[in-house]
């Protein structure tokens, strides 16, 4: 059982680490990610 709940605590902790991780740095708007001489939006 303990290692049930250490699996399950450690899976919450990593998507909520990588949900940070994408919100903050990762993911950009396709205004901000397609901005070059060749594409128009």
């Amino acid at each position: 059982m303990k290692a049930f709940a250490s699996g399950v605590l450690a899976a919450l902790v990593i998507a909520i680490l990588a949900a940070v991780v994408l919100d903050t740095s990762v993911q950009r708007s396709s205004e901000t990610a397609f901005t070059t001489s060749g594409a128009r939006l």
